[in-house]
C-alpha cells in the first residue's frame, strides 16, 4: 500500500512537471530571444581618469588599465552609444569593446548629469544596435531582462521583472530623476549604463543603480525619459533648463499651522537666497517669500519647482504666487536659460 501511495505521488510530480515544461519553455525562450536582439549592441565601457592611470601588470609602456568601467548599448547603427554620465564622470579617454572583441575609442557627444545619462560616439559605422520602447505601456510584474558587463564580466545576462514604476530616485548632482523603473533583476557594480529590455528586446530603461544594503532593488531610467534627453544631447550637446536665480529650502508644517497660512499643502518652500541680476530678484521676489505656485501649479518643494523650469519655460511669462507676511502676492517671472539646477 505504501509502495502504490509513493508511488501515486511521484507520478503526479512528474506529471505537474510535464504541464510546467512548456511554460518554462515559453519564458526560456523569450529571454533567450531578447538576449540574442539586444547583446551584439551591448558595449563594455573602460574608463581612464583623468587624474590618474594605472600602469597594466605587464608594466608594458603606453600600456594602461582601465580605472573604472561600466556598460552601454549601440542605439543608432552610426556609432551612437548611451551610458550613464557617472560611469564616464572624469574621464580622459573611454574605450569601448563591442561584443565581437573589437576595441575602438569613444568620445562623449553630450552629457547630463541630473537624469545621469550620456551619449558616446564610436569612429564607425555599420554597427548592431538596439531600439528603445515605450516606458509609458510597462505594468509591474512583466519580464525585465538586463544585459552589461558587471564587475567585468562581460555579456552578462541577467532576468526578473518590473517590480514597481513611478518611483523617485536623485542623481548624483542632488536632482529628482522622475518616473525611475524598479527591478529585481540583479545589478552589480559594471552594469550602470547598460540596457533593461522587455521580452521584444526593445529597451525599457538604462540601469543606473541598486540598494547595495538590499536585495533585489534595482533601478533603471526609463526609456521615455533617455528618448527625450538623448535627443537633446545629440542636437545641441546639453540638456536646456530653466533658471530663476532662487534658492530654497523646504519645509513642513502641521495641517493646522498650514491651514492658519492659507497653504494649499503642508509642504512648502521658502526663498532663502534671492541671486542679484537674477528672474527671480528681477520679478521682485525677496528672501522669506514663501512659493505658493507655478503657473497654477502646486509648488510643495524644490523639486517640484525644478519639474517646472524645463526647456519649455525659458523665456516664457509665467505667474508665480508666493505669500509675504501673510499676504499672497502673485509675480511674472520670465525664467532664463541656466544650470542645472534651481539657485
Amino acid at each position: 500500500m505504501y509502495a502504490e501511495v509513493g508511488t501515486s505521488a511521484a507520478i503526479e510530480r512528474e506529471e505537474a512537471a510535464d504541464r510546467d515544461l512548456p511554460l518554462l519553455d515559453s519564458y526560456s525562450r523569450a529571454v533567450v530571444s531578447a538576449v540574442e536582439t539586444v547583446a551584439p549592441a551591448v558595449v563594455h565601457l573602460q574608463i581612464f581618469s583623468s587624474e590618474r592611470r594605472l600602469p597594466s601588470r605587464r608594466g608594458e609602456e603606453g600600456d594602461f588599465e582601465a580605472a573604472s568601467s561600466g556598460s552601454g548599448f549601440i542605439f543608432a547603427p552610426d556609432g551612437f552609444l548611451v551610458t550613464n554620465s557617472h560611469v564616464v564622470a572624469g574621464s580622459k579617454d573611454i574605450e569601448a569593446i563591442l561584443s565581437d572583441g573589437r576595441r575602438f575609442p569613444a568620445r562623449i557627444v553630450g552629457d547630463d548629469p541630473d537624469t545621469d545619462l550620456a551619449v558616446l560616439r564610436l569612429p564607425l559605422g555599420g554597427l548592431p544596435s538596439v531600439g528603445l520602447g515605450d516606458s509609458s505601456r510597462l505594468r509591474p510584474g512583466q519580464l525585465a531582462i538586463a544585459v552589461g558587463n558587471p564587475l567585468g564580466f562581460e555579456s552578462t545576462v541577467t532576468a526578473g521583472v518590473v517590480s514597481a514604476l513611478g518611483r523617485s530616485f536623485r542623481a548624483g548632482s542632488g536632482r529628482l530623476i522622475d518616473d525611475v523603473i524598479q527591478t529585481d533583476a540583479a545589478l552589480n557594480p559594471g552594469n550602470s549604463g547598460g540596457p533593461l529590455v522587455d521580452s521584444r528586446g526593445l529597451v525599457i530603461g538604462v540601469n543606473t543603480a541598486v540598494i547595495r544594503q538590499a536585495q533585489g532593488l534595482c533601478f533603471a531610467i526609463p526609456a521615455n525619459t533617455v528618448s527625450g534627453v538623448v535627443s537633446a544631447l545629440l542636437r545641441e550637446g546639453r540638456v536646456r533648463r530653466g533658471y530663476l536665480g532662487l534658492g530654497g529650502q523646504n519645509f513642513s508644517l502641521s495641517p493646522h499651522a498650514a491651514r492658519l497660512l492659507g497653504l494649499p499643502g503642508e509642504t512648502g518652500l521658502r526663498a532663502i537666497l534671492i541671486e542679484p541680476g537674477g528672474p527671480a530678484h528681477a520679478a521682485g521676489l525677496r528672501e522669506g517669500d514663501i512659493l505658493l505656485s507655478f503657473d497654477g501649479t502646486t509648488i510643495g518643494g524644490m523639486d517640484e519647482l525644478r519639474r517646472r523650469l524645463g526647456a519649455g519655460s525659458i523665456g516664457k511669462r509665467s505667474q508665480i504666487s508666493i505669500l509675504r507676511r501673510n499676504q499672497r502676492l502673485s509675480f511674472g517671472v520670465i525664467p532664463a536659460e541656466g544650470p542645472g539646477e534651481v539657485y
